[in-house]
């Protein structure tokens, strides 16, 4: 799965210190969470299941085959989420008998036939009603509901919005669609036949074998699962999709996607069969799948989902022209759900507390997609976004990798398994070199194929392999917490011609690991690799000819650690330089960002940063740059203005435009007017933010030539004054989600928070339902991320009802309106309820 990243006005939420989260004081030892005990193996599961779009349930029938796992038993339990249970009984060769059972607490307990001993096979028959809309389990952080069976525009009374039903399993809601043994150490070969309008295309795990058509417009597709995987993978989809055929060798690669998208499918997912190549050789394992489909799922609860053969994306994958010319956003996504077909669904984490041997390795899958398809430097850009999430993030400092004291399953989705799981496994490559560490990674899915695993078979393989004891790596990356906290000094001596670097760690649970450190002698750098010992001061000698002019630790960037550093504007200029490593270009450039004064090596380091090859770190120059001041102007106004025209990446075209703007000079209105033509969405949003900022008379007319919907936070966070300002009544909807959370957007920056709140206020003072609808929809997002912090719930309370008053007044202005304003009170009280 990956998780949805919700927007920086939530990220306040999460990580602003003005809100702190209530923490558990009590001193209370938490529940240790074992793996599920298997009293029972399941075989194979075969549905036939049917619609109701009315009353949105779907109707079940169910022939479960199963044995006892080892030890003998005359019962089989099973997980049953809300459903009306019709008939259970034991199938023999299609004659059916009768069995007693009892369901209560979602739980279907059937007594058998007789005690069956160990690898002798039952069929159990159940037929069944499920009822997503009556299940009580909650959705968390991660995946924000937990209903297992969706059923999207249903009555087709929404004129926007398709009709599709799709499913959802991870954690353990495959159960509210079906009867399973609904946990991860379980897997069974499956067949579902799904019968529904002709009109609409279905999709499920597997092959699909057969399609027949039915009376009454009908049609049943029946598909069918082979190999063994988890129950939580299992997935239908239904709905009226375009599908876009592709291949890798003989492998079906089929892209279900809405027909307004279908012109853009293989824009959009046309590197998936690169993908499935290039991980196959990587890993010398082949996609190990009969076929691979992927689908997109309105409403959907987090960011995709990969279940077997079958992966879901949410509907942000739905990409344009003008948003894919820029970057395909999902593209990391894709990768990612398609690791899993490796790293979770043909070798599956035993228990959720192990979910690292899934979501980690996707994690790194797309470092490692970055590193073939666009160069290491890409790849270690995202590797450092991503571990950033997790360093500034201090609660989850004390999380452990591996975590079996979790207070919910779905607590162990966050940026420890995720973003710092991924900076291990880099460690872990670099420590043992590719070889190793590919062959690793074979040896472990060979071992444990079609089965589960634990971490701790995924050291004994990259011992195996290595022959290097791991213990230490994984005791204090898999099994403990944190992570470096380094500042370091370093001491001259002349009579030696040595210089003393001293590391220290300030963190309480000390590490050892490997560290690159580059002594600059001369103006140039000589690399040490040394091993620092689990202590609080390590000190290295290294030999030079006199005090270096720069020490630079974690040179190559590697070690995941919070790295306390200070240099000059002449350091940095020499780091950058003379550094082939992304991240050590990248500090030195972020190290000016607070450096003031006329420095010749601030404006030097900056014109250099221009020319550097990776357009990242071009764009982060030009968001340094500052051309009202006269030096960079002189020195680097020619080349920024060359950039907005001439750079072959759109986004840092956009950036240069936006730099260039900062100077309000109508000189520069022809390359804005220029842009907003453009097909660029970056390039067009920025150009018409120039020329507002340039020619404030000309907003009411540019602000409506940008969509906005679904734009990034980004290009927002840009509109939003403009929009906010000038009343753009067409934008009100889009920037409704920064808007709903200004409270928190005032701790992260109090004047954009201001403008968010007078945006609040305006949509709550106008008769805009759709704007209510995206406030309270953002909100409902958000919910699982307060859950231990009240005071955040009571800000959000406090908020609606200020936005109901206003919504009461609005009413008694204009009684002609009735309707409409009195459907937003209906939303707004049903928001306030669900934060209560």
């Amino acid at each position: 799965m990956r998780k949805a990243i919700l927007s920086i006005a939530i990220l306040g939420i999460l990580f602003s210190a003005n809100v702190a989260a209530q923490t558990d004081t009590s001193g209370r030892e938490k529940v240790y969470r074992a793996t599920h005990t298997k009293l029972t193996e399941l075989k194979h599961t075969k549905l036939k299941v049917n619609f109701d779009y009315q009353k949105e349930q779907m109707n079940g029938e169910e022939w479960l085959t199963a044995s006892p796992y080892f030890y003998a038993t005359n019962e089989l339990i099973l997980d049953a989420k809300a459903m009306l249970i019709h008939e259970v009984g034991l199938d023999n060769n299609g004659k059916r008998s009768t069995l007693p059972y009892e369901y209560k607490n979602d739980i279907l307990k059937i007594k058998l036939d007789k005690t069956y001993q160990k690898n002798q096979d039952y069929t159990i028959y159940i037929k069944y009603t499920s009822r997503p809309n009556e299940v009580k389990q909650q959705g968390s952080v991660a995946i924000n509901d937990a209903k297992g069976l969706y059923f999207i525009n249903a009555q087709g009374t929404e004129p926007d919005m398709p009709t599709q039903i799709w499913t959802q399993g991870e954690t353990e809601s495959s159960s509210a669609w079906f009867p399973t043994i609904d946990k991860p150490n379980q897997k069974t070969t499956q067949e579902i036949y799904m019968t529904v309008p002709d009109k609409y295309v279905t999709l499920s795990n597997g092959i699909l074998k057969e399609s027949q058509k039915e009376s009454n417009g009908l049609r049943t597709d029946h598909w069918v699962m082979d190999k063994r995987h988890s129950t939580y993978l299992f997935f239908m989809g239904v709905g009226e999709y375009a599908i876009v055929k592709d291949k890798w060798k003989n492998i079906p690669v089929d892209y279900y996607i809405e027909k307004e998208y279908e012109p853009y499918a293989k824009q959009i997912y046309g590197n998936t069969p690169e993908m499935i190549d290039f991980f196959s050789k990587k890993m010398n394992y082949d996609f190990p799948w009969a076929k691979y489909a992927q689908i997109s799922g309105r409403n959907y609860v987090s960011g995709a989902m990969e279940n077997t053969t079958a992966t879901l994306h949410g509907s942000d994958i739905l990409q344009k022209p003008g948003q894919l010319i820029d970057e395909n956003k999902w593209e990391d996504t894709i990768a990612h759900e398609l690791f899993h077909h490796w790293f979770g669904d043909l070798v599956t984490a035993e228990s959720w507390s192990n979910l690292t041997v899934n979501e980690s390795f996707a994690n790194y899958s797309e470092y490692l997609w970055n590193e073939h398809k666009y160069g290491k430097d890409q790849a270690d850009y995202h590797l450092m976004s991503d571990v950033n999430l997790y360093i500034h993030n201090p609660t989850d400092f004390k999380k452990n990798l591996v975590r079996f004291n979790y207070e919910s399953r779905e607590d162990v989705f966050d940026l420890v398994t995720y973003q710092k799981g991924g900076g291990i496994l880099n460690m872990l490559r670099n420590y043992l070199g590719d070889d190793a560490f590919f062959a690793g990674m074979n040896d472990y899915l060979k071992t444990n194929e079609y089965q589960n695993a634990e971490a701790h078979q995924l050291r004994l393989s990259f011992e195996k392999v290595s022959g290097k004891d791991l213990n230490w790596f994984f005791n204090q990356w898999y099994f403990g917490s944190g992570n470096p906290k380094i500042n370091y000094s370093s001491t001259f001596e002349p009579v030696k011609k040595q210089v003393a670097v001293t590391i220290n760690q300030t963190q309480d649970q000390l590490f050892e690991f490997p560290l690159a450190i580059d002594v600059y002698d001369n103006g140039k750098p000589k690399r040490y690799n040394v091993w620092v010992n689990a202590e609080a001061k390590n000190t290295f000698n290294f030999d030079v000819s006199k005090t270096p002019e720069l020490i630079n630790i974690n040179a190559d960037g590697v070690l995941l650690a919070d790295i306390t550093d200070t240099k000059t504007p002449e350091q940095n200029l020499l780091q950058f330089t003379n550094s082939k490593e992304f991240k050590s270009r990248y500090t030195a450039l972020t190290g000016i960002k607070d450096q003031t004064g006329k420095s010749p090596a601030i404006t030097k380091l900056l014109a250099t940063a221009l020319k550097d090859p990776f357009f990242r770190v071009r764009i982060k120059a030009l968001e340094l740059i500052d051309l009202t001041n006269a030096e960079q102007m002189k020195t680097l106004g020619s080349e920024v203005e060359k950039i907005a025209s001439n750079d072959p990446k759109t986004l840092t075209q956009a950036a240069a435009i936006a730099a260039l703007a900062k100077t309000k000079d109508k000189k520069y209105i022809p390359i804005f007017e220029k842009g907003v033509n453009a097909v660029s969405n970056a390039v067009k949003a920025n150009s018409l933010s120039a020329l507002i900022t340039t020619d404030p008379s000309r907003a009411n007319t540019l602000v409506d030539k940008i969509d906005l919907n679904g734009a990034s936070d980004e290009l927002l966070a840009l509109f939003l004054p403009v929009v906010v300002k000038n009343k753009v009544t067409s934008q009100m909807q889009y920037i409704a989600p920064l808007a709903a959370f200004y409270p928190f957007v005032k701790f992260q920056n109090p004047e954009l928070g201001k403008t968010a709140e007078e945006g609040y206020n305006w949509i709550m003072s106008t008769d805009n339902l759709k704007a209510v609808e995206s406030i309270t929809k953002m909100l409902g997002y958000a919910k699982n991320q307060m859950t231990d912090n009240p005071q955040a719930k009571m800000m959000v309370i406090q908020m609606l009802k200020e936005g109901l008053n206003k919504k009461m007044e609005l009413l008694k202005q204009n009684p002609q309106n009735a309707a409409s304003i009195n459907k937003q009170i209906d939303v707004l009280n049903k928001a306030i309820e669900n934060f209560k």
